[in-house]
């Protein structure tokens, strides 16, 4: 039987959904407002910074925490609930910077984003799970199913697909976008039977008992980049200083979390709203797995990036010219990480 077709149905569900989307955008506004007022006391400048609460953007709430008494400036860390919301807020100007993830900030450029990569997070720190009960011992065992990835300019997205132009799977396995937060009860539920993400999403469907591994992503690529800090070249023009001391920080702040990692774990575990548990095994787990002091980009890598975009049809052309900017990560000083206060100790400043 035909479904019934209402008069003006499109013209409704057009109307709200630009309702939503406004909604979502004044719920932004009015967040951002919110920590204005908030901070209105503070005497020192305000460097706003947006991210993801995955293990590759542990800087953020370390340098929220850090900052509240100590050091020049007060890095404010803003949890955003996507990517998409977060480039369009760094687009605006909502935000100063962005812990974003890396094809992301290759699309921004191509939209014409005077924006600068200025540091690389926290590497090897994702992983592909797979529902336990399936039993699945590889990629071709997938077949049929549904594996989710952050969202198709993701490095998750690329790696596998990738790894299917290597492998002929039939029927094909499907590829869905999901944020990252939902993730472990989509699995849970039986709606994914795979993900790939940053930790530490994976890791709770692993405690859980819903998952396993299938592979870490430095299994399938090594020094993988999963997110990054993002400038704009306007306030690098406005704030250089600014700028170097976020880089230092972040930079400082993973040496200080690979010494202090129960320490660190209990920060990111108010922060994100995450047990510390959870967050504690995706820090230790395999043992010194993640990557710390790669930090510094690197246009090679960038430009390895998105040629693979190239390749999956999600950009024209591989162009990246001026979006890395590494003197601030190169003049870094990696000396006297002492407790959390002392990553806000500002680095070689005579770098340009």
């Amino acid at each position: 039987m035909p479904s019934e077709k209402r008069p003006g149905g499109k013209l409704a569900s057009s109307a709200a959904g630009r309702y939503i989307l406004l909604a979502l955008g004044w719920l932004v506004v009015i967040s951002l407002l919110q920590y204005h007022f908030e901070h209105s006391a503070e005497k020192r400048p305000v460097i706003r910074m947006g991210y993801m609460p995955v293990i590759t953007n542990l800087a953020a709430p370390l340098l929220d925490e850090a900052s509240k008494s100590a050091g020049d400036y007060r890095f404010l860390a803003l949890k955003f609930s996507s990517f998409a919301e977060m480039a369009d807020a760094l687009r605006h100007g909502h935000i100063d910077a962005a812990f974003i993830i890396a094809p992301l900030a290759i699309v921004l450029r191509h939209d014409g984003e005077d924006v600068k990569v200025v540091y690389i997070g926290n590497r090897h720190e994702s992983t592909l799970v797979t529902r336990r009960d399936l039993k699945i011992e590889k990629l071709e065992d997938l077949a049929g199913r549904t594996l989710a990835v952050p969202m198709r300019y993701s490095g998750h997205n690329l790696e596998v697909r990738r790894l299917l132009k290597e492998k002929v799977i039939t029927p094909p396995i499907k590829i869905v976008e999901m944020n990252p937060p939902d993730m472990a009860s989509a699995l849970a539920s039986g709606g994914l039977d795979a993900y790939f993400v940053g930790e530490p999403f994976a890791a709770q469907t692993i405690l859980s008992g819903d998952s396993k591994v299938l592979y870490y992503v430095e299994q399938l690529h090594p020094h993988f980049i999963c997110n990054l800090l993002l400038v704009r070249q306007v306030m690098i023009d406005r704030n250089r200083a600014a700028v170097r001391a976020l880089v230092t920080a972040a930079a400082r702040s993973g040496f200080w979390a690979r010494a202090h990692p129960e320490q660190a774990a209990a920060i990111a575990s108010r922060y994100w709203n995450q047990d510390k548990k959870t967050i504690l095994y995706a820090l230790s787990t395999p043992e010194n797995r993640i990557e710390y002091d790669r930090f510094t980009p690197d246009a090679a890598e960038l430009q390895e990036i998105a040629d693979s975009m190239v390749r999956c049809n999600l950009l024209d052309n591989g162009k990246i010219e001026g979006l890395v900017e590494d003197r601030f990560a190169k003049s870094v000083n990696r000396e006297n990480i002492t407790d959390l206060k002392s990553i806000l100790v500002p680095g070689n400043t005579n770098g340009n």
